[in-house]
């Protein structure tokens, strides 16, 4: 876990050097915040940048690969932007509930990062990351069997959650470079969060509402024509 939250720490840094300067260190980008104009659209790369005190306040985010890691050993109570996720559970095409671990390398889009800051803010990843990782694993998994899920189809999981997010993260500025499959266990029983997700059953219909749907479609029987 240690190597998550030190991830996390380096991933929104304050500005620390007071002053007329800021060193942006490698492996980081630096953002600046005008109080006068807001976010600024330039962008620091790693270097010395001049700054104009109190106006300008540089937040540094780390632009390098992360791990964002889905694992038992994660715990989101006391930390929601932990780079990372508890054990996400999903139901297979055949109504069977399983535990999925992995790993998603991701990577900000520095070019887009004071979009990114301005639009989401600091805490993208409860807002974004975490909420649509969870939505397109459970997604592909209804797609596979368990049996399937368990043997041949683990390759094409991994590429089909890794379409999916890069779909959906790309436009949020962050790339998907990768994603592995830890482990899909089998569960017995169903976590309250994915019965709530399920969609409830349709009902049969009455006689009367299969009456009112050709009602309205114009297709209501004729009535027998009497001699």
């Amino acid at each position: 876990m240690a190597s998550i939250d030190n991830l996390l720490v380096s991933l929104f840094v304050d500005e620390v050097v007071g002053g007329f300067i800021v060193t942006v260190p490698p492996g980081h980008v630096g953002c600046i915040y005008d109080i006068f104009r807001g976010v600024l659209k330039n962008v620091w790369y790693p270097g010395m940048h001049l700054k104009l005190p109190i106006i300008h306040r540089v937040k540094l985010f780390n632009a390098q690969l992360i791990e964002y890691t889905i694992s038992k050993d994660v715990t989101l109570k006391d930390n929601k932007e932990i780079m990372g996720d508890e054990v996400i559970h999903a139901v297979t095409s055949d109504n069977k509930f399983v535990a999925v671990e992995a790993t998603v390398l991701i990577k900000l889009d520095t070019e887009r990062l004071p979009e990114i800051w301005q639009n989401i803010g600091e805490n993208f990843v409860s807002k974004v990351v975490r909420p649509v990782t969870r939505s397109r694993i459970r997604k592909v998994i209804t797609n596979h069997s368990l049996n399937m899920s368990l043997s041949t189809d683990r390759s094409h999981i991994e590429d089909e959650v890794k379409q999916e997010l890069r779909d959906s993260l790309t436009q949020h500025g962050l790339f998907v470079d990768n994603f592995y499959l830890s482990s899909l266990t089998p569960v017995e029983a169903a976590p309250s969060e994915v019965l709530e997700a399920l969609p409830e059953p349709e009902l049969p219909k009455t006689p009367e509402q299969i009456v009112g749907n050709r009602t309205i479609s114009g297709n209501l029987p004729k009535s027998p024509s009497t001699t």
